[in-house]
């Protein structure tokens, strides 16, 4: 019996716990009417309750309003609640620059999410079949699939909507077209026919009417074949994904909309590994990946030879940078420099102190020479009679150069923050004192040789910043 069948793979699976609240998506097509039916009839037995929820996507006219009305009266004859919306499809399709199957699939998730928030359901239960799996398989292979994409339709699977997040189930995987179509007849189950199925205009419908019947002239059993297939990726992916989680707290840093990757761990991982981890951390920052292809995984994984200072733009705002000796993922890493912004050109009070944003600079006037112990990054001491006692702090400019202490000769700022290995995002945040024209301290860095104190330097100038 299919109801047995159906049961048993929601135990194995364990897709629905007792007590839950199940939103049935019906399209009043054959997968979707059996779907309901067979929920409904084993409601008892697995202790749930259930709603109903039909999207009509305003494609098809009088049509798909006879879609949304037959499912209606299906909830209404089983005395089941339901939601019937509609949505704008074409014009979220032109709005962002989508396929109509894909504009189609993200409209109807989005709103069954909502259904199943407003009804308290926890669940959303589609009628994806065998077939449809199959079909999904070899349509992620088309597109270019990295091995995830091996794995077709998941049993369950999480959609997030805002800040909520569902779990969509798939209860008739392991069931072909055929074996729901003949239920829904066997049982007199009305069903509706959508015409845009016959359209070989949507590649999911080239798949199903072109592709796999030419593929089955070569092989009878492909569908198995492809199935088969789905397995072992998604055994070898589980194996990679507990590999992964061991080396996870070697290689990630966590902080708040920013995940910092250690270059030497990430380097010394196979590139199975390496996959992994970039997709888990897209998956952690973004909440899911279906904004992400497996070549966004390969633009990073080619990013990872690249010289500190390269960026890679992502879907979805996100960035992919090269620093030194790590790497950033985030929509705004910027924010992990420790250095406050300088937003303009500020004198400075000497001696005295001076407020710049977020920066202290503490100036004080040393007479006759000496410097204290008490030497660290931003603390430098200074012959004031060499600097002058009108001094000020911006931010570097292009075409900046100093003579960095012990160096030897004048130096492009950029150059010698290139060399220092200071992160391209901190380098604008990097203070600049300055006397006139010339630069006398890089703060945190290094002074210009031609201030510094001396053996005859009779008043010294001990600048000290905080943030």
């Amino acid at each position: 019996m299919l109801e047995d069948r159906v049961y048993a793979f929601i135990r194995r699976a364990g897709l629905i716990p007792p007590g839950s609240r199940v939103l049935v998506a019906v399209s009043g097509g054959p997968d979707s009417v059996a779907l309901l039916h067979l929920l409904y009839n084993l409601r008892q037995v697995l202790g749930i309750s259930l709603v109903v929820a039909h999207l009509d996507h305003n494609l098809r006219g009088e049509e798909s309003t006879g879609d949304a009305l037959h499912v209606a009266e299906l909830a209404a004859q089983l005395d089941l609640p339901f939601s019937i919306g509609g949505r704008d499809v074409a014009g979220y399709r032109s709005q962002h620059g989508l396929s109509l199957e894909e504009a189609a699939r993200e409209v109807r998730y989005d709103f069954l999410c909502e259904a199943a928030a407003g009804s308290g359901a926890g669940i959303i239960a589609t009628g994806h079949t065998r077939n449809d799996n199959v079909e999904t398989i070899l349509m992620h292979l088309i597109r270019g699939t990295g091995t995830l994409g091996l794995k077709g339709l998941a049993p369950r699977t999480n959609w997030q909507a805002g800040e909520k997040h569902f779990e969509i189930i798939r209860p008739l995987l392991e069931i072909d077209r055929e074996e729901v179509e003949a239920y829904c007849q066997e049982r007199g189950l009305p069903t509706r026919l959508d015409s845009t199925n016959l359209s070989l205009s949507p590649l999911r419908n080239r798949v199903r009417l072109e592709l796999l019947p030419l593929l089955e002239g070569y092989n009878p059993g492909i569908d198995r074949a492809l199935l088969r297939l789905a397995d072992i990726a998604g055994d070898e992916l589980d194996y990679l994904s507990l590999e992964r989680d061991k080396a996870w707290g070697r290689v990630v840093k966590r902080e708040i909309n920013t995940i910092v990757l250690d270059k030497a761990e990430l380097g010394g991982l196979h590139p199975a590994l390496k996959r992994s981890l970039l997709r888990r951390c897209l998956e952690e920052l973004a909440g899911s990946l279906k904004d992400f292809e497996a070549r966004h995984i390969e633009d990073m994984l080619a990013m990872l030879e690249k010289p500190a200072g390269k960026q890679l733009v992502l879907p979805s705002g996100f960035t992919f940078t090269v620093e030194y000796g790590r790497y950033l993922l985030g929509k705004a890493p910027e924010e992990l420099c420790p250095f406050p912004p300088i937003e303009k050109e500020i004198n400075l009070k000497i001696p005295g102190v001076t407020r710049a944003g977020d920066w202290k600079v503490t100036a004080e006037i040393i007479e006759g020479g000496g410097i204290r112990p008490d030497v660290g990054p931003f603390t430098a001491y200074l012959d004031i009679d060499l600097t002058g006692e009108v001094l000020s702090m911006r931010p570097r400019k292009p075409g900046d150069r100093f003579q960095p202490l012990g160096g030897g000769g004048q130096k492009k700022v950029k150059d010698f923050l290139i060399d220092a290995r200071v992160p391209r995002l901190w380098r604008d945040n990097v203070p600049v004192i300055t006397t006139g024209q010339d630069i006398v301290w890089l703060a945190g860095l290094r002074i210009d040789e031609r201030f510094k104190v001396t053996e005859n330097t009779r008043r010294v100038l001990r600048l000290e910043l905080e943030y």
